[in-house]
């Protein structure tokens, strides 16, 4: 099979790349830089155009391929919505455009759970419907009208899977696993509440894995969603510890009341739409929400229709992420 992968220069991307370039499919992957993969042709390029000079844009990508996995977005806790909107909702629609009138025949789109969580614990859901009206932050909107874009093109001929990994981390992680370190090392990481919220995690090669089996059950399973976790949720105080231990950092010991942090998470959130710079915000109302509510997810449909499971426990990918930061 020949398959596009969008976003291969991400954290996600490049793994989804590499393991299904592993199984001995074809590969091209399309973004602003390169992917770092050998074995796989790299195409450079926006989503945000369709331009149809070879190697330079979307047209050129698509063209020839089997199969697609989007996953190039706008990931970030604050930003221009204007670009939230740009890239995760107009590009995913020029993606979807560009594969279907190229032929391709599957098409998995990689959401988030963010786009069915409204602010309250999550405990044991499958996955909800994605919601704009009710996700939290203009990156949970943007993905949710995504994936709800994404789906709806769904036909005869060109099958559609969106697929939700909830926090992704491991060794090379810049999103998760580095803002905990280094806020941790800087004495400002606190726990929320009491720390005892159960949140699922997904260690990056179970997600990337469970990525390549939707891709191969496209047409099984075409039109629905899954979220796609290690389901082994833990407190989050006992994530926390064990992705500082693996560091070699002491884990937070001092706590914040969950409603402080929310609406100190709204005020900063103002602030950073208000002034220059690119740096992440300390804090945001949908940081606090996730830090200080439970979320956890059923796997069991999502398993028995991908016909997957898990590879590497969170006790291993804590040794590996060990092994990772060991000088």
């Amino acid at each position: 099979m020949r398959v596009l992968v969008t976003g291969a220069s991400g954290f996600l991307g490049r793994a989804v790349a590499a393991d299904i370039s592993a199984a001995g499919h074809e590969v091209r992957t399309f973004q602003r830089r390169p992917s770092g993969l050998t074995g796989v042709e790299d195409v450079h390029g926006s989503i945000m155009t369709a331009a149809d000079t070879p190697y330079a844009g979307l047209a050129y990508a698509v063209s020839g391929m089997d199969a697609v996995v989007h996953l190039a977005a706008k990931v970030s806790l604050t930003g221009d919505p204007a670009e939230f909107e740009a890239v995760n909702v107009g590009g995913t629609r020029t993606v979807v455009q560009a594969s279907h009138t190229a032929g391709v025949s599957r098409f998995v789109y990689v959401s988030s759970p963010s786009v069915a969580h409204a602010g309250a614990s999550i405990m044991g859901s499958d996955a909800l419907p994605a919601s704009p009206e009710h996700a939290r932050g203009d990156y949970a909107r943007t993905k949710a009208r995504a994936e709800l874009l994404a789906l709806a093109a769904d036909a005869p001929g060109f099958s559609v899977v969106a697929v939700r990994p909830h926090l992704v981390w491991g060794p090379g992680d810049t999103q998760l696993i580095d803002r905990v370190v280094d806020r941790a090392r800087r004495g400002r990481l606190p726990l929320l509440g009491h720390g005892a919220a159960l949140i699922d995690t997904t260690y990056v090669e179970n997600a990337a894995s469970a990525i390549h089996a939707a891709l191969d059950a496209c047409d099984r399973v075409h039109g629905q969603s899954y979220v796609i976790t290690n389901g082994e949720p833990r407190p989050v105080a006992e994530l926390l510890a064990g992705i500082c231990g693996a560091a070699g950092v002491t884990a937070p010991n001092w706590r914040v009341p969950a409603s402080a942090a929310r609406a100190a998470g709204s005020v900063i959130e103002a602030i950073w739409r208000r002034r220059p710079g690119t740096d992440e915000p300390p804090m945001t109302r949908f940081l606090a929400e996730q830090l200080s509510t439970a979320h956890w997810f059923d796997q069991r449909r999502t398993r028995a229709d991908l016909r997957w499971t898990p590879s590497v426990s969170l006790d291993e990918g804590f040794r590996r992420l060990a092994a990772h930061y060991r000088p």
